[in-house]
């Protein structure tokens, strides 16, 4: 019996980018069990599963079901459950509509007898944990719009469980988002149109479409339309995505039809440009898909979107969810200017002092490695002479002199500091440092350099056209009569002429952190126009992938009929 880890459900979305509708897919609550002492776990999955149409010859088409048990906060807190359960899944509602087998995937020990499947587990921690995975496919003598129900129950000593059920129905649409033909290498200031169009490979039209656009900081859109929400911001996991556009357009889109824009998109690289992503995504334009919909639009649409609520369950279901979507990555010429700034501090023998050290990104273009999630740079610190390290960001590591691994964080000679993936222009990487003056050496500096962040290559930061500025000093107890015993100074010179002064306040603020209950302090993400210290430490998640932001926002006129046309229309692909 295997023991359930927590998973996030959103690692197994297909796809380079996170699918929209998704990510969003939830557990419906049957019932609300008895109060007990222990938890109340919650078994999870989509609320719909289409399936296509049984075929006589070749391997049966597999549609997968994510089941997943919650183990969600008790009291506020986080909290493990350490016994053994039991998930009872009833199949009498899909006799003869659908097959069900279980994958290789999830953490449980699960076999299908007859009309029931049943998954065995021990422990659960804190959060999500993916269960198991059900592979159902179309059953001989099903027929298109054919629906059955699973019902799923737990039983665990010492815990409850709330109930799930999940439709099976056999057809739906099937809309292809077709990939465009674009320019990847471009120039500041250059447009180029975006035809958006799709195919509906489905057994049944789409009632109503969602389209939508997401884009990072250096791309726009010229246009602006009225039946467009736009939010901007992160993008979930802390990435910037810039903009995320959802329009939703009524319409019967037809199987076997293929639409596109009436006029097409005109997309634009900005100043700020340089590494850049674009996805763009068509889904139906059901009620009730969580973060799919609860931007997607404004005024008569909501009305209509509740009429078709009831049917949602069985209908708002894509066939093959993994060709709804496409994507492109753009490459700018253009470069951005990392700044590195130095501290002065002053203060007495046995004395501790504060200093903030870090770099500025005065652009004009962003930074990311969105799909490798590396960091962008790395701040290298060296601590100045007769002064050891007390306290230090979350984001910074200790190491040797020569750079090598250390294991104490404190009193190490050098500090080598992370960015996250992103680094928006005007962003201030800020980083506080606690040192505690061992003995005064007069005017003593330590090194402050943004570099790459491997050592092993180039330290130069390739999209820098300015390597001179890139390096700056922290200087203590200088001579030239900066400050009085014990205080200290963020601005002043770099000491060198290269590089610049302390934070800035104004248009890239910075708020600072003090120390924590150990002494040591943290740094916040260099992912905005300004940064906030906090227990991250500036480090953002690794991942290449994009979840996606939902937000209301603003929009100019487009009419609302007649966006999408169709351009051609063929047989549908059945079966």
């Amino acid at each position: 019996m295997r023991t359930i880890s927590p998973r996030a459900v959103l690692r197994r979305a297909a796809g380079g980018f996170a699918a929209v509708g998704l990510l969003a897919a939830g557990s419906i609550a049957l019932g609300t069990p008895a109060q007990a002492a222990g938890p109340e776990l919650v078994i999870g999955g989509p609320a719909a599963t289409a399936l296509h149409p049984y075929r006589a010859s070749g391997s049966p088409r597999k549609s997968t079901v994510g089941i997943t048990v919650d183990n969600p906060l008790r009291n506020g807190e986080p909290g493990t459950f350490d016994g053994d359960f039991t998930v009872t899944f009833d199949l009498t509602g899909i006799a003869g509509i659908a097959d069900a087998a279980f994958g290789e995937s999830g953490g449980a020990d699960c076999e299908v007898t007859g009309p029931t499947a049943v998954c065995r587990g021990h422990g659960l921690g804190p959060g999500r944990s993916a269960l198991a995975e059900l592979e159902l496919s179309a059953a001989e003598g099903s027929r298109i719009g054919d629906s059955g129900t699973i019902r799923a129950t737990g039983k665990a000593d010492g815990a409850t469980f709330t109930a799930f059920s999940t439709e099976a129905v056999i057809g739906g649409p099937d809309l292809v988002m077709e990939r465009l033909p674009l320019k990847q290498d471009l120039k500041p200031g250059e447009t180029q149109p975006v035809p958006v169009a799709f195919t509906n490979n489905g057994t049944r039209a789409a009632d109503g479409v969602l389209l939508t656009l997401m884009y990072t900081r250096g791309l726009d859109f010229v246009e602006r339309y009225a039946n467009c929400e736009y939010s901007e911001g992160e993008a979930g996991r802390g990435f910037p995505a810039g903009t995320t556009a959802r329009c939703s357009v009524p319409g019967m889109y037809e199987a076997g039809a293929t639409y596109r824009l009436a006029v097409p998109l005109s997309l634009k690289a900005t100043e700020h440009a340089f590494h850049d992503t674009f996805v763009y995504r068509i889904d139906e334009d059901v009620p009730g898909q969580g973060a799919q919909r609860s931007a997607a639009s404004a005024g008569a649409d909501k009305g209509a979107a509740l009429t078709l609520k009831e049917a949602a369950t069985v209908r708002g279901v894509d066939l093959d969810p993994r060709d709804n979507q496409q994507e492109a990555d753009f490459v700018t010429a253009n470069s951005a200017d990392f700044v590195a700034y130095g501290a002065r501090a002053r203060g007495a023998a046995g004395e501790t002092v504060a200093a903030t050290i870090g770099f500025r990104n005065k652009g004009p273009a962003w930074v990311g490695h969105l799909r490798s999630g590396e960091p962008v740079a790395t701040v290298d610190f060296t601590v100045p002479e007769g002064a050891s390290v007390t306290g230090s960001p979350a984001a910074c590591r200790s190491v040797t002199a020569e750079g090598q691994y250390r294991e104490s964080r404190s009193g190490a000679p050098r500090y080598v500091c992370d960015t996250s993936m992103a680094v928006r222009d005007g962003a201030d990487f800020a980083l506080r440092f606690h040192l505690k003056i061992d003995k005064v050496v007069t005017g003593a500096s330590g090194a402050v350099t943004v570099r790459a962040p491997r050592l092993a290559e180039s330290a130069k930061l390739p999209f820098d056209p300015k390597p001179g500025n890139n390096t700056a000093l922290l200087v203590l107890n200088s001579d030239d009569g900066d400050g009085g015993s014990g205080s200290t100074a963020s601005g002043g010179a770099s000491g060198s002429g290269s590089g610049s002064a302390g934070p800035a306040t104004a248009g890239g603020s910075t708020t600072g952190s003090g120390a924590t209950s150990n002494g040591s302090t943290t740094a916040g993400a260099a992912t905005g126009g300004s940064t906030t210290a906090g227990s991250t430490g500036g480090s953002l998640a690794s991942t290449g992938t994009v979840a996606l932001p939902v937000a209301a926002g603003a929009a100019v006129a487009l009419a609302a009929g007649g966006v999408l046309y169709a351009t051609a229309r063929r047989r549908p692909q059945r079966g």
